[in-house]
């Protein structure tokens, strides 16, 4: 009988009974999607360095028992201190070290300094609007999900209608707005801080809509531009020198200091980055923060985002419409980049520039650039316009740090803790 017992409780601690109870299905599916994930990275080539990890990570959370993405469990000791009652799994504690605390973004932000190259935004400074105009999709995604919360009744956030659901519907709709930026370490900075409860939808959003930028962007450009302004073909790019490279993120370093501090770990681990690249005499801390460091920070990344994508967590109504309030900001952002280009060709007719590489300006470096370079060269074989969409897609990066330091400062501004 012994045997038999034993037989049963082996049994219980198989995947196949895990699969097999209530809910089971949903690891399943989760499962399948991370696989999704993994052959779209593999098959499509899209972003392969985010997606595979996340992909992974989805595929090793929703095994049944293994706990891989457990977290740490510490309980406060009578006398006050801080005891681990019990570690978590090695994907959960990559998650709490450099995702809950904010960490991990800050560092990719250093390794995307060191890799950019802010000479075409330079080179043409009106780009920048283009960068800024695309974090439009931001902005509308918030009133958006504040005015959903009001008109349907549905509501992100638990609980009675008082002060404090008030500050919290605030939190999760600046969260979810940040996704329209197309920028994972953004969103998961700013959701850190303002909701954290849905860090894990926010940053799996995020990065899946910097991912899908060659699927979702293509079909808008081509709905908002003739195919004679997709045909544009730009001023060759004058030569920016290494003073003003240098000079630039020291500048926007001490801007960001004066005028919004609430955005300076971001934007200050950007320019630290760059500066690093442009000095010319730290090569050796340069090639580090974007290659090693950027390397092993974004395997770790890519596994915690895809830890949150479990059965239980992820196939709520909740995650489905958050996603579907950062792929409205994600669109807007991209259209309003658009029109904002035409926009200024009709002001400055006389130097016209490409409406397409408004599109650039959401800060998927450098996928959007090159999404925008290959519709070009559908509509004009000999249209290179790589560089050209390099600025706004660069101001995109600047631009989303400082709107995520926006929606922070304004948290004390309205009076919420």
């Amino acid at each position: 009988m012994s045997f038999v017992n034993s037989l049963i409780d082996l049994w219980h601690t198989t995947g196949i009974y895990g699969f097999l109870q209530a809910g089971g299905w949903r690891n399943l599916v989760m499962i399948g999607v991370g696989l999704l994930l993994i052959w779209l990275a593999i098959k499509k080539g899209f972003e392969p360095l985010l997606l595979i990890p996340i992909g992974f990570g989805a595929v090793l959370t929703n095994i049944p028992f293994a706990e891989i993405a457990s977290h740490t469990v510490q309980i406060l000791a009578s006398d006050g201190t801080v005891v681990t009652e019990k570690f978590g799994g090695f994907i959960g504690q990559f998650y709490d070290v450099g995702i809950a605390s904010g960490l991990f973004p800050l560092l990719i932000f250093m390794g995307v300094g060191a890799m950019t190259d802010f000479g075409p935004l330079l080179a043409n400074p009106k780009t920048l609007l283009l960068g800024a105009a695309a974090q439009f999709g931001i902005f509308i995604a918030l009133f958006g999900s504040v005015l959903l919360e009001r008109i349907s009744g549905f509501s992100f956030v638990e609980g009675p209608g008082n002060t404090t659901l008030a500050k919290s519907i605030l939190h999760v709709a600046g969260s979810i707005g940040i996704i329209g930026g197309a920028d994972g370490p953004t969103a998961i900075f700013t959701a850190t801080r303002l909701a954290p409860k849905y860090l894990g939808p926010i940053a799996v959003a995020a990065y899946s809509y910097m991912a899908l930028v060659p699927i979702i962007q293509p079909p808008i450009m081509k709905m908002l531009t003739t195919d004679a302004e997709r045909k544009i073909k730009m001023e060759q790019l004058r030569y920016v020198t290494k003073a003003e490279k240098i000079l630039f993120p020291i500048i926007v370093l001490f801007l960001c200091i004066l005028l919004l501090p609430s955005a300076t770990p971001l934007i200050g681990m950007l320019m630290f980055g760059n500066v690093l690249k442009e000095s010319l005499v730290t090569d050796r801390l340069s090639d580090t923060a974007q290659n090693a460091l950027m390397n092993a920070v974004t395997i770790m990344l890519g596994l915690s985002v895809g830890s949150k994508m479990s059965g239980d967590m992820f196939l709520k109504f909740t995650t489905i419409l958050i996603l579907l309030l950062g792929l409205m900001a994600f669109m807007v952002g991209t259209m309003t980049g658009v029109l904002l280009a035409k926009l200024m060709n009709k002001l400055s007719p006389k130097h016209p520039i490409n409406p397409l590489i408004g599109a650039a300006g959401v800060s998927a470096v450098p996928m959007a650039a090159r999404v925008v370079n290959k519709v070009g060269l559908k509509s004009n074989p000999n249209n290179y316009l790589l560089m050209h969409a390099m600025g706004p897609n660069v101001a995109g990066v600047i631009g989303s740090a400082v709107a995520a330091g926006i929606l922070l400062a304004l948290v004390p501004i309205l009076g919420i803790s």
